[in-house]
């Protein structure tokens, strides 16, 4: 039905047109009506008839439905910026620069106005036809008003032929407003996508910079615990009384130990060989405090070596099977640290015969809660860590490290 009467409105304004013809050629001559003007407004009608046929067709193709808002040569669109109105004038701006055969594009930003001619595109192979009706395209005027609100604005774009509203009776403009006005819409939701995108990502990534800068933070005040360092300082002064030459070895490994924890200055990433030469001083000094009671096995092999590892992550695995397997056990026990680079990356495991996972709640888990947002903030999901019983006694932890793509942060 809408179809009938847009052809119908058509065909009434140009009978019409024809009335106003005939009447003021009979008021000014007494001859009949010219032949000519008549076959001249036979053609304007069937011209206009089979562009209103053309309009209906693209009106369905791009909307899907036919009806008085879609079939209007004229179309409003008003679209909400959750932004301020200087960031959607700059949103709207590149929207209407970006549309296919914009020209004469002007704006004010003061006023928030933006605005610009589309003229229909000169094809070639029609201008060699001189049967074509190209010529009755019509240049498209796009104006966008920008209406601030409380921290957004709403955008008001307007889409129509670039003559008189009257003309809009003889001559339908084929949907070109109608298509104009759903590709600006598109384009408009398609940035404010983008925008809030990015604008998430920055905000993940802000996130995840302060998560890291307080894992580091946290890594810094456990990098040499005082209650370690009093202990050891403790037991060199006992020894240097009853056996000066165990004294003078356990300052040594202590020397070596915080010379190696000094924080790294540049933010890169240690070797493997540099956290097991930390560790070996750190276990060094724990068997001249335990005595017998801690063995340590190291299997790790040469090509592992200068494979690249966070600072300070074998040193808490090193730390946790001492203090919470080995060190509070009556008998001590044996600790191994394996390495091992495959398909998957380096492998480092750290495993002890203790006293394995206590249901008394020892240890706060800090240190191994720490080591896992340090290893998710900068490996994402290349790297893992995972825990478990040690058979027959003990526990066994393993990281496993992709040797390239590591990001440079220690």
């Amino acid at each position: 039905m809408a179809s009938l009467k847009f052809l119908g409105r058509i065909g009434v304004a140009w009978f019409a047109a024809l009335c106003v013809l005939l009447a003021a050629w009979s008021s000014t001559n007494d001859r009949d009506f010219p032949f000519l003007f008549t076959l001249v407004w036979f053609i304007g009608l069937f011209v206009a008839l089979g562009r209103g046929v053309t309009h209906l067709y693209r009106v369905r193709t791009i909307a899907g439905r036919v009806d008085g808002e879609t079939l209007s040569n004229r179309q409003r669109r008003r679209v909400e910026v959750p932004y301020p109105a200087d960031e959607a004038f700059a949103l709207v701006e590149e929207v209407i620069r970006e549309l296919p055969h914009a020209t004469d594009v002007s704006g004010t930003r003061g006023g928030l106005q933006c605005r610009a001619v589309i003229r229909p595109p000169v094809d070639p192979s029609r201008r060699r036809r001189r049967w074509g009706f190209a010529w009755l395209d019509r240049e498209t005027t796009v104006s966008a008003t920008i209406t601030p609100a409380d921290g957004s604005c709403s955008v008001m774009f307007v889409c129509e032929p670039d003559r008189g509203a009257w003309t809009d009776w003889f001559n339908p403009d084929g949907g070109a407003s109608l298509e104009y006005a759903e590709t600006i819409v598109r384009a408009m939701t398609q940035r404010l996508s983008d925008k809030r995108n990015r604008e998430r990502a920055d905000a993940r990534q802000t996130a995840m910079e302060k998560e890291l800068t307080a894992a580091q933070l946290g890594l810094l005040q456990a990098q040499v615990e005082p209650h370690f360092l009093y202990n050891t300082l403790a037991s060199a002064q006992e020894l240097v009384r009853t056996d000066p030459a165990r004294a003078d070895r356990m300052l040594g490994h202590l020397i070596d130990y915080l010379r190696r924890s000094l924080p790294r200055t540049d933010g890169s990433l240690s070797t493997l060989g540099e956290e097991l030469e930390r560790s070996t001083a750190w276990l060094e000094i724990m068997r001249l405090r335990m005595g017998e009671r801690l063995a340590v096995h190291t299997d790790v092999p040469q090509d592992a070596l200068k494979a690249p590892m966070p600072t300070m992550m074998l040193q808490t695995l090193v730390e946790n099977a001492i203090k919470h397997g080995l060190e509070p056990k009556p008998g001590g026990g044996g600790i191994w640290i394996r390495a091992g680079i495959d398909g998957s990356g380096l492998s480092v495991t750290v495993a002890d015969d203790g006293l394995g996972f206590r249901s008394d709640g020892a240890g706060t888990g800090i240190g191994l809660k720490n080591l896992r947002e340090r290893l998710r903030l900068m490996y994402g999901s290349a790297a893992t860590f995972a825990i478990g019983n040690n058979f027959p006694h003990g526990v066994a932890a393993t990281i496993t490290l992709p040797l390239v793509g590591a990001p440079a942060h220690g």
